[in-house]
């Protein structure tokens, strides 16, 4: 049968316009590759080196090659693949959201492309080449002839790009430029289905965590679908937020909680813990990823410790400053939690519940009352067996009906 007897007659009239637009689809093989995945994916390192090699199959004199996307990292606004002809592996550069405000970025072709420029192209050999962009020079000094920067338009609107660069004689012929040119709207879709799922990833690990994310890709996405599990249980507050934030200037207030917050996930993450929520001022994370409850408890012992010592580094800073100390508390728990999916039809949390959060949580409470930065239920003490924690004696906790030995850190001074 011919094709017109066997696809709608939309199907054929779109597949004839696009062959008129780019001819090189049906004729090139770097664009059946390109649309090819075979079910698998690339990451972006992959990717680039098999396009360039590919390109370089087709007779394109590829020399430098620079892809660049952008990011929803909180602190990446964008991410670079740099390929080297001759080199092995791809070199990656993060541009920062601040470094976009920097004269590097202010005057490159890539701003212009990011405005909505189309393709911009820097012929660099001869008397006297156009050298309008500092990059021009660093180039023209490695022996390019040729340097040619492309959009890279996404269905989500974004604009990114990919630059060539080349030493060849001459630069660029017209039919290597015309096919890269073609073959742009098959990179920018092969591109946004490789980095799809990294970007999902990078999003549900900073929203959620590592391992919810891990679980959530994984497909774990069913309400109450939970499982019971061991852990050891950090539960940690801020002290005197509400007075802090009701004479501070919102950003400082801001400024002072990334710092505290920053403090403990770095020790906490560093221990292998698992970071659940910030609630408020608070944070309630978990280390559940050990052989034992004893090397969990361990291991939150050790991040609390390594807090409360950058805290000392980090209020010494901030005295000098002028600016007020922060102090919290850390109330450390063990005990069995119910680990999933909690929450409406609609919106649900990642999260731990059950009587041993709630115990920490009280545990917590009593930092306060005891002045102490760190304190532990029995059970943790029990579970972390290794010295390093006395007892306090036996204190009321909210909501609890008999008193519970509490431990504070032998290390951890008032």
């Amino acid at each position: 049968m011919t094709a017109t007897e066997t696809s709608p007659p939309d199907a054929v009239d779109a597949a004839e316009r696009l062959d008129q637009v780019h001819p090189s689809w049906s004729t090139n093989p770097v664009a059946g590759w390109l649309v090819e995945h075979r079910g698998s994916r690339m990451d972006l390192a992959r990717l680039l080196e098999s396009l360039c090699q590919a390109l370089l199959g087709q007779g394109v004199p590829l020399d430098r090659v620079n892809l660049s996307i952008s990011s929803r990292h909180p602190e990446v606004a964008a991410r670079t693949a740099a390929w080297r002809r001759g080199e092995s592996g791809i070199a990656f550069h993060d541009l920062s959201y601040g470094m976009r405000a920097a004269p590097p970025y202010q005057n490159s072709p890539a701003k212009l492309i990011h405005e909505g420029m189309g393709a911009i192209r820097r012929r660099l050999e001869g008397p006297d080449p156009l050298l309008d962009f500092p990059v021009l020079h660093d180039l023209l000094a490695l022996g390019c002839t040729d340097y040619v920067i492309m959009p890279i338009l996404h269905s989500t609107g974004e604009i990114n790009f990919i630059s060539w660069a080349t030493k060849t004689p001459d630069g660029f012929t017209t039919p290597q430029l015309t096919l890269l040119y073609d073959l742009l709207p098959l990179i920018a879709l092969r591109v946004e289905v490789e980095t799809a799922h990294e970007e999902t990833r990078t999003l549900l690990n900073t929203y959620l965590g590592r391992e919810p994310a891990r679980r959530v890709l994984g497909g774990s996405v069913r309400r109450a679908q939970v499982e019971s599990l061991r852990a050891a249980i950090w539960i940690s507050d801020l002290r005197g937020f509400t007075h802090l934030s009701d004479r501070m200037p919102a950003p400082a207030v801001i400024a002072l909680l990334d710092d505290y917050f920053d403090i403990q996930a770095d020790a906490v993450e560093s221990e292998g813990g698992e970071i659940l929520k910030f609630m408020g001022d608070g944070l309630l994370a978990i280390f559940a990823e050990g052989p034992s409850l004893v090397e969990d408890s361990q291991r939150a012992m050790r991040a609390a410790g390594r807090a409360l010592k950058r805290l000392v580094g980090e209020n010494a800073e901030r005295t000098g400053e002028g600016q007020p100390e922060i102090r919290f508390g850390i109330g450390l728990h063990a005990g069995e939690v119910r680990y999933g999916n909690i929450g409406a039809r609609e919106r649900l949390d990642f999260t731990v519940i059950g009587p041993a959060v709630n115990e920490a949580a009280r545990v917590e409470a009593l930092c306060k009352v005891l002045d102490r930065p760190l304190l532990a239920s029995s059970a943790f003490a029990e579970a972390h067996g290794s010295g390093g924690l006395v007892s306090l004696g036996f204190h009321g906790l909210r909501g609890v009906r008999e008193p519970k030995e509490i431990f504070a850190a032998e290390a951890a001074a008032p």
